[in-house]
């Protein structure tokens, strides 16, 4: 796990390789090294968990001087693609997994990119061909940003070492409605101008002359017909697919563990380990203070009692909140997900103690693990007669004070159930999907597609057109919110604190096989996740087994109205440099609701914070400086 940094066709002169990989740092302490000639120079921060000798430094050069690598991530298929490459006369001088893809690229071209299995940001130099090769991981674990710079591109890890390298930093305001929308912009765009994010399972190539192509490798089979076996042997797939996920994800030269919420997911994660590992895991949890609805810690305990880990727990604070500058920095912007905040406080003291751990990402947006899932197909079951009597009494009643009350969920179901899918899609994101033209400023919407996340949702749908409606659901969850959301949530508020984290369930063998089980196999009723639980009947502990989904979500309810209210009116008063894009009195009633428990704006008023902060820091010439 490290960070990479490049530039090919760029003048020499214009790059400071050494400044950028600074900004890298975090992501890989332990060694930093960069590779030049006069076409390309490419750099590397390495966090060392695979051959730990110096040999395996990067940037990589192949024993022939043709090809240089500079990767981010673990390939978990390397012992048997190195088999296959020593069949064919590659002699290899290290251990690591990087040098599979340097030998891998020479014997088969771009094409090592659909062999290679794993979590992945890659830069291939080939220095005979003067060409780039780009690539992310099929489900976009790893990040990879890129620049157009005359003839050539910068590219890095996070956005932050392109300014670093040169590369001026501009706010491009037409990613707002996607960020007011989602919480995040989505690919290939970000809300810095000129600056876009290479797509999950995709590769750009770039050769002199040209302009950078991207193209896509891999598609999820959501929409491919489902798998029709009998119970019994399908059962016995799910379960050999997780157990070999996570065995492929044990391997380390250094010190390992796994978080651990109490849901079903990461409990399945750690029970595996510990019949693999035949050892005791360290195991790692956080609660908070103040509100018992979003703590999971006593159900980590059962977990953690039932496979007599070594298990570690924690208590967040609303004082955590002083992280919120440091996130909005290793974000390179603002961010919808408030559940980075404990992502990186579990991250950083679980880093005190190990340099891996396990999670359970991936497991609800595979076998259907949200309510929001069941909703978005139900209402297509509901007839439009029942959903508009629905929706015309939620609008007469108050949201109320929390967003967690069942009532307030029913509302939600209501309120949106009477729309398309697209837009019932885009209901469930507790921002501003449909209230754009009263947050924005209007000169502002005018000069920029407010329709852009629709039109994304549209196209996503589009490529599952005649798959089920679970299916449709789960595969647009899937291409949105898990890898633009969830993942990098995951991957910035741990590699802030330089730890690598590793999902078994996203692991390629095991997608293939639960995007097309059958729908009555991942929810039953309002059961959801029935066939993965049913495969770990005999290793989920009871009461976590029959719990109910409580998610990973953060009190800003109530820390907002107490703890943090001087906080939040500080950065949201009258001076706030979001209103240069924002509608001031929107905005005002927004957090005058929220104070006075009319409604729980919270969700929306993170977004709005971590927005300000932002622009602050790129008004100060501080882009994604983490300190």
């Amino acid at each position: 796990m490290c960070g990479i940094f490049g530039a090919v066709f760029v003048p020499e002169g214009r790059v400071d390789v050494d400044r950028a990989l600074a900004r890298l740092h975090h992501r890989g302490p332990d060694h930093q090294g960069s590779w030049r000639d006069d076409r390309a120079v490419l750099g590397h921060a390495r966090l060392s968990i695979l051959d730990l000798s110096p040999g395996a430094h990067q940037p990589m050069v192949s024993a022939h001087g043709d090809v240089v690598v500079a990767f981010n991530g673990e390939i978990y298929n390397h012992h048997a693609l190195r088999r296959e490459l020593e069949g064919r006369g590659h002699e290899f001088r290290t251990r690591s997994d990087t040098e599979v893809i340097v030998e891998g690229y020479r014997a088969w071209g771009d094409e090592v990119v659909r062999r290679i299995d794993g979590m992945f940001a890659i830069a291939v130099w080939d220095t005979r061909r003067h060409r780039l090769l780009l690539a992310r991981d099929r489900a976009g674990k790893k990040p990879l940003f890129y620049a157009v710079d005359g003839e050539g591109v910068r590219f890095a890890s996070e956005a932050k070492a392109l300014f670093a390298s040169g590369l001026p930093a501009a706010v491009d305001p037409s990613g707002l409605p996607s960020l007011l929308t989602l919480g995040y912009v989505e690919p290939p765009g970000t809300l810095y101008r000129g600056v876009e994010q290479l797509p999950p399972a995709s590769m750009l190539v770039l050769e002199r002359g040209e302009r950078p192509l991207v193209t896509r490798y891999w598609h999820a089979p959501f929409a491919e017909p489902p798998i029709d076996r009998p119970l019994p042997d399908t059962l016995h797939d799910v379960r050999r697919a997780v157990e070999r996920a996570v065995e492929r994800r044990l391997e380390a030269d250094v010190p390992l563990g796994a978080f651990l919420s109490g849901g079903v997911d990461s409990t399945i994660i750690v029970g595996v380990m510990r019949q693999v590992l035949g050892a005791k895991v360290r195991t790692f949890s956080i609660g908070f203070s103040g509100d018992a609805r979003y703590d999971e810690t006593r159900y980590a305990r059962i977990a953690a009692e039932a496979f007599e880990t070594e298990h570690t727990e924690f208590t967040l604070e609303p004082s955590s909140f002083e992280l919120v500058e440091r996130l909005v920095a290793v974000h390179d912007g603002p961010f919808g997900d408030s559940s980075a905040i404990p992502t990186s406080v579990v991250s950083r003291l679980t880093r005190e103690h190990v340099t891996v751990a396990l999670t359970g990402d991936g497991g609800d947006e595979l076998f259907c693990g949200y309510p929001r899932f069941l909703a978005a197909e139900a209402a297509d079951r509901i007839p439009q007669r029942v959903r508009d009597v629905g929706l015309a009494l939620v609008q007469r009643l108050p949201r109320g004070e929390s967003e967690r009350t069942l009532f307030a969920r029913g509302a939600r179901f209501f309120r949106h159930a009477a729309r398309p899918l697209a837009e019932r899609l885009l209901g469930y994101y507790p921002y501003f999907a449909f209230e754009l033209d009263g947050v924005l400023r209007r000169d502002v919407a005018r000069a920029i597609d407010v329709d852009r996340p629709l039109a994304w949702t549209r196209e996503i749908l589009a490529a599952s057109a005649g798959a089920t409606p679970l299916a449709r659901v789960l595969h647009h969850n899937f291409e949105s919110y898990l890898p633009h959301d969830l993942l990098v949530k995951a991957d910035r508020s741990s590699m802030l604190h330089s730890l690598e984290v590793r999902s078994p369930f996203l692991d390629t063998e095991l997608v293939a096989l639960a995007a097309r089980l059958r729908d009555p196999l991942k929810r039953r009723g309002p059961r959801m996740k029935w066939v993965l639980k049913k495969a770990f009947d005999d290793l989920i502990p009871g009461p976590i087994k029959h719990r109910k989904k409580m998610g990973f979500g953060v009190p800003l309810a109530a820390w907002f109205r107490g703890d943090l209210r001087d906080y939040l009116l500080d950065h949201l008063g009258d001076r706030a440099r979001l209103f240069d894009y924002l509608e001031r009195d929107s905005v005002r009633r927004l957090v005058d609701e929220h104070m006075a428990g009319k409604a729980d704006h919270g969700q929306r008023i993170w977004l709005l914070l971590t927005l300000e902060i932002w622009l602050r820091g790129v008004a100060a010439g501080r882009e994604g400086l983490v300190s």
